[in-house]
């Protein structure tokens, strides 16, 4: 299922065909859509048309484009609307001085009172920002505060623009435009921005992809935008498609997300095994108590898997290039599960790899590295720090100072044992990647550094 966070069907462009586009829409998988309000008698139609279809949504608001004619009394009229119960977010709103139909002032004053009305009943804010972006960054900081939420539609700013809408807790969403074949300079931007803050809209009837330019746009075009995605991101089509629609329904609500932590999942053509939930450290970047989501998985398990039930979790794994021992939790900590696994895989002739913090001899009382001999074709340590002080600082061991010198002495034993040894480093600040990068190098093996804000 996929869902288009921006749509105006209650446009003229529908009104003899309706049925039919929701129709195409259902055939793409489309399972839901927000009609977004653009003045205060499309609000209405919007309120309409999301009690009319299941599957519909809405959000009210007035176009700054509009912003100087709205008087008090229509105001009142759009806050009336915010009761009602199918309404999910406010706008679209913000300011336009690319066509500059309402004067500067009005539109920020107006922005402004859309902004206050989402805060006030905890409703996401559906934003417009058109060659405007330092005033509308202006006045987000001045509303900002632990509920102000909202995604950047139709985005088409710069690389820089985006990481600071990002940081006051803002999605960003694309719309047939990603696809144009001039326009690489946003690709490059996209491709900046975390896959965990992207959402689908159409903003039909306008802003039609590629294939269908010159043509009315409808929902059901969001399956010309979503490869797309996947090649910005490196992902599948089924990843963009499950990542946004968990995005929409984290900022929207609407949806129906994982409820079961899953024990094998699928990122691009990997297949990655969830043993357990525990681990040894608690690093300051991890997020696995508190949001156990990876690439629109959920993966909080309220269980461990036996290894039968693991192996019956995998099915069938000649269509994966890679099976990844890796979960939200350290592989190791479940050893034997994870060697009886291992051994099925080989014995089906796949590609194996176990991400690991590298504290599997602590853990286990024993040196591992020879039982995964044969079994494990590449093993990726997290490495995480320079010193025994920082890792301590970092990383938060169980095992306290044992911890780093331990992990240096797995990281020269797999080296000894495995065909492919690679150490990793989250990337944060106070960490001195080049030492990191030396030390990788002097133990001879490979070195990546990961994003902290991008798993899978």
């Amino acid at each position: 299922m996929i869902i288009d966070t921006h749509a105006h069907l209650d446009f003229p462009d529908y009104k003899s065909d309706l049925e039919s586009v929701l129709s195409r829409a259902k055939e793409a998988g489309v399972g839901y859509m927000i009609n977004v309000g653009t003045s205060l008698a499309a609000s209405k139609k919007s309120v309409t048309l999301a009690n009319r279809f299941d599957n519909i949504y809405a959000s009210i608001g007035i176009h700054p484009h509009d912003a100087s004619k709205v008087s008090e009394q229509d105001w009142q009229a759009i806050e009336s609307l915010v009761r009602e119960p199918k309404v999910i977010a406010i706008g679209e709103t913000g300011l336009d001085y690319y066509r500059n139909r309402s004067p500067h002032e009005d539109q920020q004053r107006i922005f402004r009172k859309h902004l206050t009305l989402a805060k006030t009943h905890n409703l996401p804010v559906i934003i417009h920002c058109r060659e405007a972006d330092s005033d509308c960054l202006t006045i987000l900081q001045e509303h900002k505060n632990g509920n102000l939420r909202g995604v950047v539609h139709c985005f088409s700013g710069t690389r820089e623009m985006a990481r600071k809408y990002i940081e006051l807790g803002f999605y960003i969403s694309f719309a047939g435009p990603i696809t144009f074949s001039n326009v690489n300079s946003l690709r490059e931007v996209a491709k900046s921005i975390p896959v965990e803050r992207v959402l689908l809209e159409t903003d039909c009837p306008f802003l039609s992809p590629q294939p269908k330019r010159g043509e009315r746009n409808e929902p059901s075009y969001l399956s010309y935008v979503i490869p797309v995605l996947a090649d910005i991101y490196g992902l599948s089509v089924q990843d963009i498609r499950r990542i946004t629609t968990f995005n929409a329904h984290k900022l929207f609500g609407i949806g129906e997300p994982e409820q079961e932590g899953k024990v094998a999942y699928a990122i691009r053509n990997s297949l990655y095994i969830n043993l357990t939930n525990r681990c040894s450290n608690m690093c300051a970047f991890c997020m696995r108590e508190t949001y156990p989501i990876v690439k629109g998985h959920h993966l909080a398990l309220k269980k461990e898997p036996t290894a039968e039930e693991v192996i019956h979790a995998i099915g069938d794994p000649s269509g994966y290039d890679e099976i990844v021992f890796c979960g939200y939790g350290e592989p190791t900590e479940r050893l034997d599960v994870l060697i009886t696994v291992a051994r099925f895989l080989k014995s089906k002739g796949k590609r194996t790899r176990l991400d690991t913090n590298g504290h599997g001899d602590l853990i286990n009382g024993r040196p591992i590295i020879r039982e995964l001999e044969g079994l494990i074709d590449t093993i990726c340590i997290s490495l995480n720090a320079d010193t025994a002080e920082k890792y301590e600082e970092i990383c938060k061991p169980v095992f306290g100072e044992k911890a780093y010198p331990a992990l240096i002495q797995f990281i020269k034993e797999a080296k000894q044992v495995l065909p492919n040894v690679q150490v990793s480093l989250v990337e944060m600040p106070g960490v001195d990647v080049e030492k990191c990068r030396k030390i990788a190098q002097e133990l001879g093996v490979d070195f990546r550094v990961r994003r902290h804000d991008v798993l899978g």
